[in-house]
Order: structure tokens, then sequence, then C-alpha cells
């Protein structure tokens, strides 16, 4: 699972993904919250684009309403089978959504929720695997919005994300090609559990609890920002 995360600096993500067409305008978040507009790119006329989407997918039969269940994460499990996900995976409306890091949340014994920030150990910008999908309202608005997938996690990801014991599904950079225009299977391949060796994870405040807060301190490790 994935609920929350850190935007990639904008012109950090644009060279680090090759973007080409830059139709994206946007600011470093320390806290991007489901329903947000955020950065994602994705294949326009053969080139790698930059667009700003809603992060939540609406598909493209509601009529640009977003659904009562949650669609901010697609199980890679159902893909092909759900009537969210399958459509704009036939259609290849593959995505990736730039981050430089994201949040997950422990369940400890005492029944509290911890949360714990983490990032690559080998890479400042990375990005989530996703799809997306157009729908159109009925005055002939049209919104555009996203999904990250995720997938079984490693064992680093599995002791903290302890409840629901998934992950978002990170590329690695050698994938993007095969994620934004590749063959379906080729495209299923890269999604995998990022390598845990690659990854850091420490606990940080409860502020980020609250989407209101948004700002540098919150990736501060907790020992830190408690003096």
């Amino acid at each position: 699972m994935c609920g929350r995360y850190i935007l990639a600096q904008q012109l950090k993500a644009e060279r680090y993904f090759g973007v080409r067409r830059t139709l994206w305008d946007y600011i470093v978040s320390y806290n991007v919250a489901p329903s947000r507009n955020v950065p994602v790119v994705r294949i326009a006329e053969g080139e790698r684009e930059g667009v700003m989407m809603r992060w939540g997918l609406i598909p493209f039969y509601a009529h640009g309403e977003p659904p009562k269940y949650s669609t901010i994460n697609a199980t890679v499990e159902k893909l092909e089978s759900s009537p969210v996900w399958r459509g704009p995976w036939k259609r290849g409306q593959r995505c990736i959504l730039p981050a430089a890091g994201f949040y997950e949340w422990h369940l400890d014994e005492g029944g509290r929720k911890q949360p714990f920030f983490i990032h690559l150990a080998d890479q400042e910008v990375f990005g989530f695997a996703g799809l997306w999908d157009r729908s159109e309202k009925p005055d002939g608005t049209v919104i555009e919005s996203c999904t990250i997938i995720t997938v079984p996690p490693n064992r680093l990801m599995a002791e903290i994300h302890n409840t629901k014991q998934r992950m978002p599904a990170i590329l690695s950079p050698e994938d993007h090609e095969a994620w934004l225009c590749g063959a379906p299977t080729d495209a299923k391949a890269a999604l995998r559990a990022y390598p845990e060796e690659l990854m850091v994870a420490y606990r940080v405040s409860t502020r980020v609890n609250s989407p209101r807060n948004d700002d540098e301190s919150l990736i501060r490790p907790l020992d830190a920002a408690n003096g």
C-alpha cells in the first residue's frame, strides 16, 4: 500500500525520467495525500510527457465521478481482472509517478500506528509504477487520474507495514522503458519488490498523519525531531 509520499523536485524528475514534453508544473510536497493532482510521466506521441493527474483513478465509465471505494492503489494480482484496472491495463495506459520517498505505518503491540519514512539508498529520485485513465463528465469536462500499483513486500516493508503486507511497485531505471511502452509481459515483469538492501527506513513524527502538515521536518528522524 502507498497512501502518502513525497514529490521529487521537478527539474530532477525531468532529467531522471527523460521527459521531453513538459506539461506539468508543481512544487515539492512532503506530504502528498490522495485526491491531489500529482506529476505523472507517460508516453504521448512517442515521447515521454510530464503531466498532472488526480491521484485516485476515476474509471472512464464513471463519468468523471470518483468511486465511493478507494482507487489510489491497484494490486498487481488484479490488473487483468478488476473492472477498474483491466481497461487501463489492456489499453496500455501505464505511467510513472515521480517520488523522493514515501510513508508507511507500523502497528505496534499497543495498537498504536507509528509512521516510517522510506527512501532509496542508491538514488534520490525514483518512480512508482502506475496506471492512468481518462473520464468525461456530462458537461464535457475531462478528468485524467492515476493509481499506484502495489506488490507483495520485501522483508523490510513487511516488518514496517505489518497490517496489509504490501508495498508500492518501485521501478528500477532499466525497467522504465518496458513499463511505459513495452509489451504487457515485459511491463508486468517490472512489477516486483524493490531490493530491501537498497532501501532506508526510519521512524518519523506523527505530524505526517495530517495532510495539512507539509514541510521538510516531516522526514526528520523521530529521535532528531525530539532533540
